[in-house]
């Protein structure tokens, strides 16, 4: 939200920013969530098969996890599937918005830790610099909940 004690350069746009900031907010929201959802779909049941991955199950995903040290695979694997299928979705129509921010947020950490350790920061060499972006994205839902456009709003509850 705008803060009134704010002097905007151009003051007649204060009621613009202030009616459209609570739709930015919501569009925020579904993207981090729904981008969430083409990895589970990916390391799950095998979608999108050209990109590069070698997790194409859940069975090859604990291997894979195996594999690089995070122990036992064969728990995380279906939890991280289920941080991306379901909470990927719950953060986007805001419910429960600050518990499925949180767990996103775990995973998003254990990311970024894993994008340093192979590629160190850019993007385009496997780094954590396009993974700390969605985990301060996320950081933001935490911290503020799913907002006025929310499921969490319309039921009543600051989850």
């Amino acid at each position: 939200m705008i803060d009134p004690s704010q002097s905007l350069i151009v003051p007649a746009l204060g009621p613009i920013y202030q009616s459209l900031a609570p739709w930015v907010e919501a569009l925020l929201r579904a993207v981090v969530g729904l981008w969430l959802v083409p990895h589970g779909l990916r390391n799950t049941f095998g979608f999108f098969p050209t990109t590069g991955v070698r997790s194409n199950s859940i069975p090859a995903l604990a291997a894979q996890l195996d594999h690089d040290g995070y122990r036992p695979g064969r728990l995380w694997a279906p939890a991280i599937s289920a941080v991306q299928l379901i909470g990927g979705p719950l953060l986007a129509l805001g419910l429960f918005t600050r518990p499925t921010a949180f767990a996103i947020l775990m995973f998003l950490l254990v990311a970024n830790i894993e994008r340093w350790r192979v590629g160190k920061y850019f993007w385009n060499q496997l780094g954590l610099e396009y993974t700390v972006m969605w985990t301060v994205a996320t950081c933001y839902f935490l911290v503020n909940g799913g907002g006025r456009i929310s499921l969490d709003h319309l039921i009543g509850r600051a989850f």
